[in-house]
């Protein structure tokens, strides 16, 4: 009786690392140019690590948290064989333009419908850490993977621009994008924050009457905010920091000239510890964005002036 054939063994599966702590960038004021030099658009969003396993999938926060539940159908939808550890953001499109705000009302509502996620590095692929190769080489290899396995929303790879970083952030102002991101094309991937990937931020600047205010035992803890919009007086938040302690001295000394006994939004606020002024001071505020509640995110005094 002839002797049956043994199936070859199977080679065991390459072990895959847990979390790995993601590379940050340093905040730069002007972006590099140049051939060692890619840009890409910076996503206002969630920083999450995918690893996908074949069957079994993690999604890690930055700070290594696994919410594969919150996003599962992303996670579905990164569907390659085998496994990879794959680097990239989650956000919301909201009326043609990327929104965090938007983001967090979705998850907070356990809402995955509209989340999108943009993949920009790879880590990990069967078996192999490539955190080693340069940063175009696993760019390349990372559109590959998704190309080949023809990979759809709400998966996107997140395209590079070669050449003058200043241009594209330039057109990511105009289109109201956070900003971009440049990265080194020879760096390998670490677990720090290095100048090889270098931010650039955009940022948005405006005066805003101030309503109000929370007192400090020497000036002003924070300042209410508020716009005129036609015959209202809308308000747009709040801000507490950009000031010196002598500065938020002179700020409290010029809003106790004009302090009022009533508020004057047209739709009045609770805020059982500001005393309200006329509003005659102007704030000078850099803000990142406007919330879906109509409220300046990520607001910073600049200066005061008189209307």
């Amino acid at each position: 009786m002839a002797k049956r054939t043994k199936a070859p063994a199977k080679k065991p599966r390459a072990s895959m690392p847990g979390f790995i702590s993601p590379q940050l960038a340093t905040l730069k004021m002007k972006a590099p140019s140049g051939a060692q030099w890619i840009h890409e658009v910076k996503y206002d969003g969630y920083r999450i690590q995918l690893h996908i396993d074949g069957d079994d999938r993690k999604a890690f926060t930055r700070n290594g948290y696994n919410w594969v539940d919150r996003f599962s159908i992303i996670a579905g939808a990164f569907d390659v064989p085998g496994q990879a550890i794959v680097d990239g953001e989650v956000v919301v499109i909201h009326e043609g333009r990327i929104n965090f705000s938007e983001l967090q009302a979705d998850l907070g509502r356990g809402d995955q419908d509209r989340l999108v996620y943009f993949a920009f590095d790879l880590l990990w692929l069967d078996g192999k850490d490539l955190r080693r190769m340069a940063q175009l080489a696993r760019k390349e290899l990372l559109k590959q993977l998704i190309d080949e396995n023809g990979l759809e929303a709400p998966i996107f790879y997140s395209e590079h621009h070669e050449g003058d970083g200043q241009a594209l952030f330039e057109a990511a102002s105009k289109l109201n994008y956070e900003g971009i991101v440049s990265k080194r094309v020879d760096a390998p991937y670490r677990s720090d924050r290095v100048e090889a990937w270098q931010k650039i931020k955009t940022v948005q600047r405006e005066k805003f009457p101030v309503v109000g205010f929370i007192k400090d035992p020497s000036g002003v803890a924070s300042l209410y905010l508020g716009k005129q919009e036609g015959k209202e007086l809308r308000y747009m938040g709040k801000v507490g920091t950009g000031w010196s302690r002598t500065k938020s001295a002179e700020i409290r000394k010029a809003l106790d000239t004009v302090v009022s006994p009533k508020q004057k939004l047209t739709k009045p606020i609770k805020k059982p510890k500001a005393t309200w002024v006329e509003p005659k001071f102007y704030a000078d505020i850099e803000y990142r964005d406007i919330t879906s509640e109509g409220l300046l995110r990520a607001s910073s005094f600049k200066g005061l002036s008189k209307k």
